[in-house]
């Protein structure tokens, strides 16, 4: 089945659309180069991060009401406000902590739970780390911030790979959802992994037989399950999951990881109504599920499995401190503080503010396709948010 363009989508600017040809060529490329197919994970890894052509490595807008999608922070400053609360009662039971954000996009997260620690004298000693593997990114995370809290601009560094220990808080909002899938199809005696192969010059999927560990991870969820999935049943496997929590676990010494996504548990990731997958594509706030199409300048997705990365966090000695809907990681994290002078607000900024809290917690919205995993080690302190309605059970 050859891959055009949804006419539903908008058509992208010449710059984008030319951007976008480079893009294909490339893979094509890389196609050839693999002996005629490339697993769909090697092509979303290119279309990602390939240097200065991927989604993540060349210098278009992402973020925001100009880019191809709007993350929680980017909503209201409200969310990293709470976060920045939940933030303090953990960063006050260490001596010199600091927070390490994955990946921080507009920079909008970083500069408002510093303005939130500013206010309530609960700076991190050691500093807010942003750990961005894009160079175009930092550029743009650097500017804003200078712009944004030039104040405090002198809490923030930059690093180019995890440190070899670190106290204190680390935060990944939509991080995990980027990570590379493999995708596979359950046949009736086999399991077979979907590629991304070339005919008459359009990028095409086909199958191909699932190397042993895609074969492994298929038999666990399975197991898990309790039962074989149908035939013909297509989804997503995350393999490079337990490496990044396991990366984390190395890296925390002590302290709390919070794990913002969309996603799901385990039995919920492999029902069989969801035979389809929850891979996504995002292009001009347009969301749809073909991959193969606008290469290089549309987000590449996947709903996250929090059973297998509360799995994975375990195996590598992490603790699971709770799991919860961003609604509810929201309420139970100080909502009601950050709204008390809601009363004697303008009604402009109520009706503005009002909106945004109901795109950040109402069902419809944010507020339960996203949840917060909180992983912890050597402390205490379970952070407030995960007070109300914890769903670690259910993983």
């Amino acid at each position: 089945m050859q891959h055009e363009q949804h006419s539903s989508l908008p058509q992208p600017d010449a710059a984008s659309a030319a951007h976008s040809a480079r893009v294909a060529d490339y893979l094509r490329q890389q196609i050839a180069a693999a002996g005629g197919k490339i697993s769909f994970a090697e092509y979303m890894q290119h279309a990602l991060y390939a240097p200065g052509l991927g989604y993540y490595s060349a210098g278009t807008t992402k973020f925001g009401a100009a880019g191809d999608f709007i993350t929680a922070p980017e909503t209201s400053s409200i969310f990293g406000y709470v976060f920045a609360r939940q933030c303090a009662a953990v960063l006050a039971g260490f001596e010199s902590p600091s927070i390490l954000e994955f990946g921080a996009g507009s920079g909008k997260l970083a500069a408002d739970t510093l303005t939130m620690l500013a206010e309530l004298d609960a700076l991190p000693q050691g500093g807010y780390r942003i750990l961005e593997v894009s160079a175009d990114l930092r550029e743009r995370q650097e500017s804003f911030l200078n712009r944004e809290i030039p104040d405090l601009i002198d809490y923030v560094s930059w690093l180019d790979r995890l440190p070899g220990e670190h106290v204190g808080i680390i935060v990944a909002n939509e991080v995990l959802d980027a990570l590379p899938v493999e995708r596979f199809v359950r046949r009736s005696d086999r399991i077979a992994q979907l590629c991304v192969a070339v005919d008459d010059g359009s990028l095409v999927e086909v199958e191909g037989d699932a190397p042993d560990s895609l074969v492994a991870a298929v038999a666990s969820i399975e197991r898990d399950l309790g039962r074989q999935l149908p035939a013909g049943y297509v989804s997503e496997v995350c393999t490079a999951a337990p490496q990044w929590v396991g990366d984390i676990a190395r890296a925390l010494r002590c302290g709390v990881a919070f794990l913002f996504d969309y996603g799901v548990s385990r039995r919920e990731y492999y029902a069989d109504e969801r035979h389809g997958g929850w891979l996504r594509c995002h292009f001009r706030h347009r969301a749809h599920n073909d991959p193969l199409i606008l290469p290089g300048i549309q987000d590449l997705t996947s709903w996250v499995d929090f059973s297998a990365v509360a799995e994975a966090a375990v195996d590598c000695g992490l603790d699971v401190a709770g799991f919860v809907t961003q609604a509810q990681f929201l309420i139970g994290g100080g909502l009601d503080q950050q709204l008390a002078d809601f009363a004697e607000l303008p009604i402009d900024a109520q009706l503005k503010l009002s909106g945004q809290v109901k795109l950040l917690t109402l069902p419809g919205e944010m507020g339960e396709t996203f949840k917060c995993l909180g992983l912890s080690r050597g402390t205490n302190t379970t952070p407030t948010a995960f007070n109300l309605a914890d769903r670690t059970t259910s993983l």
